[in-house]
């Protein structure tokens, strides 16, 4: 996934679950401006704002780590 379709499912769940960007950047504790920059893909955000973003929506996020061949 990448940070475009992270953007869009973001939104799409804030948007399903009623919340406007304002209330959820304030019950996530993050700015207005990042959570626009969030949803449309763009910026670069601490991992620990994504988590608690996604927490906040009921959305969990899942890392696999792989080596690499050689």
């Amino acid at each position: 996934m990448n940070a475009k379709e992270l953007g869009t499912t973001i939104k799409e769940r804030r948007k399903k679950l009623g919340v406007n960007q304002w209330t959820l950047a304030q019950l996530a504790g993050i700015g207005i401006n990042t959570l626009v920059a969030i949803e449309r893909g763009e910026g670069n955000p601490k991992l620990d704002t994504m988590l608690t973003l996604l927490s906040t929506l009921g959305l969990r996020l899942d890392i696999s780590l792989k080596n690499l061949p050689g």
